[in-house]
């Protein structure tokens, strides 16, 4: 077994860890939606807010499934990076409207909200390595990608 042997080997389950944790993100987010229509503050609703990134963290999950490239892990990375971001940082910090955002600021902590959080962080951590490891080969160095596809 060559060494990019293992790198190919890993490809499939970091796609699932990608788009399990996008869809737990996906799933808490959409079911909490509905609450987040009365936030204040904004011009855009909380609701919105949390049907977008549940729509966004499904088609990141869908894309690392059909097509695991590093685009498609840079998106995903990117989509349950932010929401891990936002989540700690309206858990921790009062900021107010920002500007059309609404104030999201939640200082409680309960089961859904560790749901999202470790289903965000499994899946931007899982999407980081994806992103690092996608189309690495068991090329030696120096040789064309022709040769290694014939060999």
């Amino acid at each position: 077994m060559r060494p990019g042997d293992r790198v190919r080997d890993m490809d499939i389950p970091l796609r699932l860890l990608v788009a399990a944790g996008l869809a737990v993100d996906a799933f808490v987010h959409w079911r909490f939606a509905p609450d987040m229509k009365f936030v204040e503050g904004g011009s855009i609703g909380g609701d919105v807010l949390f049907r977008v990134q549940a729509v966004a963290a499904a088609l990141a999950a869908v894309l690392v499934l059909v097509l695991a490239r590093r685009w498609t892990y840079a998106v995903a990375f990117l989509v349950a990076g932010s929401a891990v971001g936002a989540l700690l940082l309206y858990y921790a910090v009062d900021v107010g409207a920002l500007g059309p955002l609404p104030n999201m600021y939640e200082p409680v902590w309960y089961g859904e909200k560790t749901a999202s959080l470790v289903g965000e962080g499994v899946a931007a951590l899982a999407a980081l390595a994806g992103f690092l490891t996608v189309g690495r080969s068991s090329r030696r160095p120096g040789e064309r990608p022709e040769a290694a596809a014939e060999g």
